[in-house]
């Protein structure tokens, strides 16, 4: 049988030993989850059907998993042309939620072609919502542009415009 002083002793040895435990375990959790480090950047164009250019956005890529899931969340603003593609490997039917987001956005949806499918106007949701009522955006698309809230609205961008990109990127 331990005497007090030894239990003691064992029982921070075994506290610390498990808080490290916890620590590594979030440790792997975090890095498992995918890379989120290291975006590549392009800049997408907007047109209208007759050629003439909207707008351009300076843009971060999403083009895993990991990137995609976190999107904007963990950015605090965005500069005036600033945004995120989030590039999808193939068109299919999407959502998107405004999940731990500080500021609105225009998502906009487009398809393979590069042509602009859906445009929102997201407004923050309400403190203290669970991810399952957070409003949810809806679309058919290969790319997914957040850009500044109202971007859209004040260049003309909306439904039948085309995106293209400076990059050599499949898009």
């Amino acid at each position: 049988m331990l005497d007090r002083k030894s239990w003691m002793r064992a029982t921070l040895v075994l506290s610390v030993g498990l808080m490290v435990l916890v620590v590594l375990r979030a440790i792997r959790t975090r890095s498992s989850s995918g890379d989120i480090s290291g975006y590549e950047r392009t800049a997408v164009f907007f047109s209208d059907g007759d050629g003439a250019e909207l707008g351009t956005a300076r843009v971060r890529i999403a083009d895993t998993d990991a990137k995609r899931y976190v999107g904007l969340s963990r950015t605090e603003s965005l500069r005036e042309g600033e945004g995120m593609l989030f590039v999808h490997p193939c068109e299919q039917s999407v959502s998107y939620v405004m999940r731990e987001m500080s500021f609105p956005l225009d998502i906009v949806f487009v398809d393979e072609d590069r042509t602009v499918t859906d445009v929102y106007h997201a407004e923050l949701p309400a403190d203290g919502l669970a991810d399952s009522e957070l409003e949810r955006y809806d679309g058919r698309a290969k790319y997914v542009l957040e850009l500044p809230y109202q971007y859209t609205s004040e260049r003309g961008i909306g439904v039948g415009d085309r995106i293209r990109s400076a990059s050599d990127r499949d898009i």
